[in-house]
């Protein structure tokens, strides 16, 4: 035998399963308590601790007593064994929760999370029951990586992403019926330039903002808008609720308002590009993996609406 045989042989481990076995007999001082414990029978708890004292050399229990104590070898090989499983739960426990508390992260412009996400959010959940979902709102072009899931506004076009447009950009003005006072929800555009108008600042040129409406709309800009800003497209929508003016609707995130008649439409006019919001993830994520899942249920169109 060479050396090196000898030192594999005298470092190697007995069986795992044996070291479970002689585990559970020394906590339950009987053989038949450790097998119901493990779900074997009970020869199989015998043959596995004889196993054990065989490789090892020595007598880990003393049998001629009822309940079996524990041998003075017994004994100290229970004590560290006991103390590495012990170590050994605390850490899969651990482990455990960690996965089960693992976050979730979608990250999106608060517009869309508010108008279009969170209606659907129970279908969201509904259809993925594994995961806990968190939400952040702003914009995370820059910076490290902190989301799985993140809905842009752009082109579609962001180096190492996949990216899937969930909606397009078309863009008209609403308000609320009582704003008209009583006219008809069909302004001149004319009318609306000259209207209250509501606008949300610090858009960062990638939105449309009136300016930009009015100049399709074939209305010159000579007039200065009437504007209240808000720093919030939900404070500008809040705002148009409440009556205080005429907001730009970004088509396919206020249509429950729409069609419950809490806003209107009050032109035709509309703009349109090939910009939109659409949902990334990392392209070097697994087709399988949580994010594509994710990624793949926005753009279902049998998610269950």
């Amino acid at each position: 035998m060479t050396p090196y045989a000898e030192v594999m042989m005298s470092t190697s481990l007995p069986s795992f399963s044996s070291l479970l076995a002689f585990d559970a007999a020394a906590r339950h001082g009987t053989f038949t308590r450790a097998a119901r414990e493990l779900n074997v029978s009970q020869p199989a708890i015998s043959r596995r601790v004889a196993m054990l004292e065989a490789d090892i050399g020595v007598a880990l229990f003393d049998r001629t007593t009822k309940p079996m104590h524990l041998t003075p070898e017994g004994t100290l090989l229970f004590d560290v064994l006991r103390s590495g499983l012990s170590r050994l739960e605390t850490t899969i426990s651990d482990l455990r929760e960690s996965a089960g508390n693992r976050k979730f992260m979608i990250t999106a412009d608060p517009g869309f999370l508010t108008y279009w996400l969170l209606p659907r959010f129970h279908i969201l959940r509904a259809a993925f029951p594994e995961l806990n979902f968190s939400f952040m709102t702003g914009d995370y072009r820059s910076g490290p990586q902190s989301f799985d899931v993140q809905i842009r506004f752009g082109t579609g076009e962001w180096d190492g992403m996949t990216s899937c447009k969930v909606l397009g950009e078309e863009v008209f003005p609403v308000c609320a019926p009582v704003f008209l006072e009583g006219r008809e929800p069909a302004l001149d555009p004319m009318d609306i330039q000259s209207s209250r108008l509501l606008h949300l600042s610090g858009s960062f040129q990638r939105w449309y903002d009136w300016k930009a409406w009015l100049t399709a709309a074939g209305v010159p800009a000579t007039r200065k808008l009437k504007t209240i800003e808000f720093d919030s497209y939900a404070t500008v929508i809040n705002a148009a609720l409440a009556g205080q003016g005429i907001a730009l609707c970004w088509a396919g995130l206020l249509e429950e308002y729409l069609e419950t008649g809490a806003l209107v439409r009050v032109s035709e006019t509309r703009l349109v590009s090939d910009r939109g919001y659409f949902v990334t993830y990392d392209a070097t994520q697994a087709e399988n993996s949580a994010a594509a899942r994710v990624a793949a249920w926005f753009n279902d169109p049998d998610r269950g609406e």
